[in-house]
């Protein structure tokens, strides 16, 4: 049986370029599940007059092509304009690793659109966001679905743990199914939060937890 692997995607796998996080990350994103397999998560810091990347890194978990996708994306995207960068494709990517066995091709993906959504996270923080929508119950539900459930490995709607949902005047109210002294709740909440905060409509998120 041939291994699936070729020299460069191994290259990125054993060495990959712009590991770990930037702390003080003008945009983030994660997506992806560790009961699913593969997680990735993005940061990127944005020069404010040119909106070229200046700085890039990810973090992963998952097989040797999450981890080069991980890697050749980061390379792709740093000094690129925000806009470049949004069009770099998950084929593009496939293609600079000179591809990917069609098993792992997801894993392109995953990377792209993690790329795309820390980009996302800048514009929405930053008022950049074109043909802005009112924030509605099901854009939140999809803003929640990138908040993980640790319990579970799977995103906090798809487990249930919204009991539920408020959108008054600028003000996202969340009920969360657990009790408040949960072991986790602290760190539901805040992700929920920093999800839904940078909308561009909303003005407070507030997150209660169902009594014990």
């Amino acid at each position: 049986m041939a291994f699936p692997y070729n020299d460069t995607v191994l290259e990125h796998f054993k060495n990959p370029r712009n590991v770990g996080r930037i702390e003080d990350a003008d945009g983030k994103a994660s997506e992806g599940s560790p009961a699913c397999g593969d997680m990735v998560s993005v940061t990127i810091k944005v020069d404010e007059e040119t909106k070229k990347i200046t700085d890039i890194k990810f973090e992963s978990y998952g097989c040797a092509s999450n981890i080069a996708t991980g890697s050749i994306i980061t390379e792709m995207a740093k000094g690129k304009t925000l806009e470049e960068a949004k069009r770099i494709t998950w084929q593009e990517a496939s293609q600079a690793l000179g591809g990917l066995p069609s098993i792992k091709a997801h894993c392109s993906v995953l990377a792209v659109e993690c790329l795309r959504s820390a980009i996302l996270n800048y514009e929405e923080k930053h008022g950049l966001v074109v043909n802005l929508e009112p924030t509605t119950e099901e854009i939140v539900r999809k803003k929640l679905r990138r908040v993980m459930n640790p319990m579970k490995g799977l995103d906090m709607v798809a487990t249930n743990l919204v009991k539920e949902i408020e959108i008054s005047e600028g003000v996202i109210r969340v009920v969360v199914d657990l009790p408040e002294d949960h072991q986790f709740a602290a760190t539901i909440k805040e992700e929920a939060k920093e999800r839904l905060e940078n909308l561009w409509d909303v003005k407070q998120v507030i997150i209660e937890f169902a009594t014990a």
